[in-house]
């Protein structure tokens, strides 16, 4: 986990190596002030000697310059070296997220994996600016200062020897208990963030089935979750700071008592004896190991918290899809044609629960196939399967006569276009949005894209026409103005197939005709797959494929399927009865 979390810091390796190296400096210099100021007592002002005063007093002003610079110094190699460390995580995570198959995705959430991008990566942003400051700071200090009071009187020193490891075991026992409870926490935001997103997404249902207070009840269950896990956990780490507190306390107690018994009775004399200036020395080393302690147990907390975020950020870099380029690695698709042979498919990869059962077609380049079937019936899984969104459990998929694993992902799906039911149009303007389709089309060629999804007419009402602004999600224009807008933009593609998932069902039947004239007559040699549940928008295809419970049910012609097909003739019959009900 270290290993690949610490491939994110690259070109910060410098400031990173640097922070430890000025933090030693910064400490040796603090551990020579209490020296410094030791002899400046017993040999500047108890002997009355201005000379000595003079002269380590200028030490002691050039040690605490020093240990100030080589401060302020390593405080400014650490902020570069942690903000470029998060930088670079956040983007190996976005990238490694990129190479998501539907899988990945589903494993994680959008919730979790947002929350991954934003508190869990300030967590060990901060424990990384700790550990390059504070993790070296702490225990330099601690053997500094160790090997400073010894030098000067074992007899007291030996005082440190039995409060530390008491507060080592203190922090030891509120560590093993805490951590734990951060990684219930964290667990518990993804559920809060997943909710947030839920309620802002469908804040439209929300108000018009009038459950706001629902949402607020379910939103307080999980943040009181969280209020009471972060209270535990918060009220065992502030059992740090009287334990802290009890061992300073303790050893100033001890060093002041066992120090002047030995002043008293070495008669205060520096070179054979122990003096008031070593005694005040010892006290600064006693604030000095014990400060050290607790920025360490410091340490040890904030790695507690950050273990679990650190946990969370290396799942998603370590998560690979399962989805890679073909050996061959093919980059050109002869033709549209689709073939599926034999195919077999299951989200989960269970062959006792498949989606689709043994799927055998032959669709010929430049064809229209109209696709059919009940809600469940795997209409969308039989599609996803053509660019290669999933992989097949069983059989195999082929586009222009190869096997669709056999190409170059990029290549496969810059020849497939898919419009969605629920298409999505990103913030930015029309121009922007239509771009995604070709970013390097022109005026005339997205002119005559949204002519052909009839989309023109209602950009050109806009005030900005095709600089008008798009929202986040499309939400300042409609669901039928949303749909044609993606179809224009699958267009400015050019595929060798373009795949429509029930992307007219929020159009009306008259603009469906035309879209479907416009397509027949500017695409005579794409590929054009149609699902609907209006048989109308699909009822002039070359071949309509049927299906049930994700078998192909029937598969020919209009007038075909209306004399052989029972489903197809229930559900033409269906709507024919239900006349203009379909018109918009």
């Amino acid at each position: 986990m270290i290993k690949r979390l610490a491939g994110s810091i690259r070109e910060f390796k410098k400031p990173t190596l640097l922070t430890p190296l000025l933090m030693i400096l910064e400490v040796a210099m603090e551990c020579l002030i209490p020296m410094i100021m030791s002899k400046l007592v017993d040999y500047g002002i108890n002997e009355q000697n201005m000379q000595q005063i003079f002269f380590w007093g200028i030490l002691l002003v050039c040690a605490a310059a020093l240990s100030l610079f080589f401060g302020a110094m390593a405080g400014r190699t650490a902020a570069v070296a942690s903000c470029g460390f998060a930088r670079n995580l956040r983007h190996d995570m976005y990238e490694n997220i990129q190479t998501f198959n539907f899988r990945s995705i589903d494993k994680f959430s959008t919730a979790s994996l947002v929350t991954r991008l934003t508190t869990d990566v300030t967590n060990v942003q901060n424990a990384f600016l700790v550990m390059t400051r504070m993790a070296f700071r702490s225990p330099v200090m601690l053997i500094f200062a160790f090997i400073m009071t010894f030098s000067i009187e074992a007899r007291v020193a030996w005082v440190f020897l039995l409060v530390t490891p008491l507060l080592a075991i203190g922090l030891f026992l509120i560590i093993s208990k805490v951590h734990p409870l951060f990684t219930t926490i964290f667990r518990t935001y993804d559920k809060l963030n997943a909710v947030v997103q839920e309620n802002l997404h469908g804040i439209r249902v929300v108000k018009s089935f009038v459950r706001e207070k629902f949402e607020i009840d379910k939103f307080n269950g999980i943040s009181e979750r969280i209020f009471k896990d972060f209270s535990k956990a918060e009220k065992l780490l502030s059992l740090n700071m009287p334990l802290m507190q009890f061992c300073m306390y303790a050893c100033m107690i001890l060093i002041s008592w066992v120090g002047a018994r030995l002043i008293v009775t070495t008669g205060g004399d520096p070179v054979t004896g122990f003096s008031t200036g070593e005694l005040m020395s010892m006290l600064t080393y006693v604030m000095q190991i014990l400060m050290s302690l607790m920025m360490l147990s410091m340490i040890f907390v904030m790695l507690t918290m950050s273990r679990a975020s650190a946990q969370r950020i290396t799942e998603v870099l370590e998560e690979r899809s399962d989805l890679h380029d073909g050996e061959k690695n093919l980059k050109d698709v002869p033709d549209g044609s689709i073939d599926f042979e034999h195919v077999n498919f299951s989200y989960s990869g269970n062959k006792d629960h498949l989606s689709l059962k043994d799927i055998s077609l032959h669709i010929p380049s430049g064809a229209t196939v109209g696709i059919l079937g009940g809600t469940g019936s795997a209409k969308s899984t039989l599609v996803n399967l053509i660019p290669r969104l999933y992989d097949v459990t069983d059989g195999k998929v082929c586009v222009g006569g190869h096997d669709v694993r056999d190409y170059n992902l990029e290549a496969l799906r810059n020849q497939v276009a898919v419009v969605l039911q629920k298409n999505v149009l990103f913030s930015g303007t029309i121009k922007d949005n239509l771009r995604w389709g070709n970013e390097n089309a022109t005026d005339e060629e997205m002119l005559h894209a949204c002519r052909q999804a009839q989309a023109d007419e209602f950009i050109q009402s806009f005030p900005n026409k095709y600089d008008t602004y798009i929202e986040q999600g499309g939400t300042n224009v409609s669901g039928g103005q949303k749909q044609r807008l993606c179809i224009a933009r699958a267009l400015l593609k050019k595929p060798k197939i373009l795949i429509m998932d029930d992307s007219t069902s929020a159009v009306d039947t008259r603009t469906d005709a035309m879209i479907r004239k416009a397509m027949r007559e500017e695409l005579p040699h794409t590929t054009k797959l149609i699902i609907a549940q209006r048989i109308s928008s699909v009822q002039e295809a070359d071949m309509i494929i049927v299906l049930d419970n994700g078998a192909i049910s029937a598969v020919g012609t209009h007038e075909e399927l209306l004399r052989t097909s029972p489903i197809y003739q229930e559900v033409y019959y269906t709507q024919q009865k239900g006349g203009s009900n379909d018109d918009e």
